[in-house]
């Protein structure tokens, strides 16, 4: 934009005295440019711009601010907007003491200022009662059939009652110990019924682990999931192949094999649910049985561990093959010793009938 004051002067320059009398208004500096006649000037080229300059240029600081400013235009208050802040300056501010504290002047983020924070009411012991849903859930069982369901309870208490039976002939054998008299039984008693008690979980442990095995069998006949063959026959093969020479070992070494002998066949059993060659519901009830029997396992090795200076080893296989070995080498033995006992008794009588017939 060019400053009213040059336009002025450049304008008399270029228009007649004619057309542009000394006398003359602004107004007719406002006709067309084609009304206009101006005389060609070879050195100056005139700008088509300037024909068509205001009559009433705008000042420079008004120019400078609409071509500097780059916010919102401004926008005048609705009346709406002036009444209600006319209103809102007339009411007075009443006082409230109560709110004034050590924290009335920082400033709320998360709430109004002079209302009470709430407190939100949280259960530390969800996560617990999580867990314990999860856990009744599991126990369960709601999908195994009931008659499987049964029979496997009742199968687990062969298992129970030789555990607790463990821990409390331990207990009654240290009472011995300590006091010299059992609570319920001697010592001796105590010791007789605990070596008793000790084949009878290793047996029925080796029973178990073998019929856990043959289920697989069946299912194979069943075609349940499909014939497999030699693959899920091994589950059949491999169980009692693992569970019988437990009975050949110690009786700590031979709870702590079929222990594992369990935990095996229960990823066994999970892994074929997985491969669909066995009911979903079938990895559920094997973790729960086999959670129960490696409890009662692991408390039978807790029970044994509280006697294990007070009461002798109950002789194993090896023990027992030496000790026939050792029957055998003494009957041997006392037999050459009665055999030469009867040779010399009949020297002897020889002897003493030569004497007699001399």
């Amino acid at each position: 934009m060019l400053r009213s004051g040059p336009v002025r002067s450049l304008a008399r320059f270029t228009i007649p005295s004619s057309t542009y009398p000394g006398s003359c208004k602004a107004s007719t500096l406002a006709l067309p440019a084609s009304k206009l006649s101006f005389p060609r000037i070879e050195s100056i080229k005139r700008p088509r711009s300037l024909a068509l300059t205001a009559y009433r240029p705008l000042p420079t600081s008004l120019q400078r601010w609409a071509s500097t400013t780059s916010g919102p235009p401004f926008v005048e208050p609705d009346k709406k907007e002036l009444k209600h802040e006319k209103t809102v300056a007339k009411e007075e501010l009443e006082p409230h003491p109560e709110e004034v504290n050590s924290a009335s002047s920082v400033h709320q983020i998360f709430h109004e200022k002079g209302t009470p924070d709430e407190e939100k009411d949280e259960d530390m012991l969800a996560g617990v009662y999580a867990d314990l849903r999860v856990i009744k859930e599991t126990f369960a069982l709601n999908e195994v059939p009931r008659e499987a369901f049964f029979i496997g309870l009742a199968g687990l208490l062969p298992y129970a009652a030789t555990s607790l039976s463990t821990v409390y002939l331990a207990w009654d054998i240290n009472h011995a110990a300590l006091s010299g008299q059992g609570f319920l039984l001697s010592g001796e008693s105590a010791e007789l019924l605990l070596h008793i008690i000790e084949p009878l979980q290793m047996g029925y442990g080796a029973v178990i682990l073998s019929f856990l095995g043959a289920i697989h069998w069946g299912l194979e006949w069943a075609k349940y999931g499909g014939v497999h063959g030699y693959r899920r026959y091994a589950y059949g093969v491999v169980a009692p192949a693992v569970a019988w020479p437990t009975l050949l070992l110690p009786v700590e070494y031979a709870l702590i094999a079929q222990f594992s002998a369990f935990t095996f066949l229960y990823f066994a059993d999970a892994r074929a649910v997985v491969k669909g060659w066995a009911p979903p519901w079938y990895s559920t009830y094997r973790f729960v049985l086999t959670f129960i029997v490696g409890a009662s396992i692991v408390i039978t090795l807790i029970g044994r561990g509280q006697i294990v200076d007070k009461i002798n080893r109950l002789p194993g296989p090896g023990d027992r093959l030496k000790q026939l070995r050792e029957s055998q080498v003494a009957a041997l033995e006392q037999e050459e010793q009665e055999r030469r006992a009867r040779v010399v008794a009949q020297d002897e009588a020889e002897e003493e009938e030569e004497e007699d017939d001399d």
